[in-house]
């Protein structure tokens, strides 16, 4: 939704996705907290946002998922530290 807004765009669309269960959220920050605090030290030299630590942590929980991102951190971001994070993103 920050992206969105950046680039000018509403966030309507992407509440409607999450509405039809095109997009799901299942994360429980307060159960997560010591994993996003791990993620967040490991890349403080980019660094990490906590919205970018969870959909990290998402990933790692949910492996068949994809993230869909604006953000070119998601190039350089891996998953249990060496797995590449399957993102759709325009080039």
């Amino acid at each position: 939704a920050f992206l969105l807004k950046r680039e000018g765009r509403e966030a309507d669309p992407l509440f409607a996705l999450l509405e039809r269960g095109v997009i799901r959220i299942a994360f429980d920050i307060q159960e997560e907290q010591t994993d996003l605090r791990a993620l967040m030290h490991r890349y403080r030299n980019r660094p990490m946002s906590l919205a970018d630590a969870c959909l990290v942590r998402l990933s790692e929980l949910h492996a068949t998922g994809e993230i869909l991102t604006l953000d070119s951190d998601f190039r350089f971001y891996r998953r249990h530290e060496n797995k590449v994070i399957p993102v759709l993103m325009p080039d």
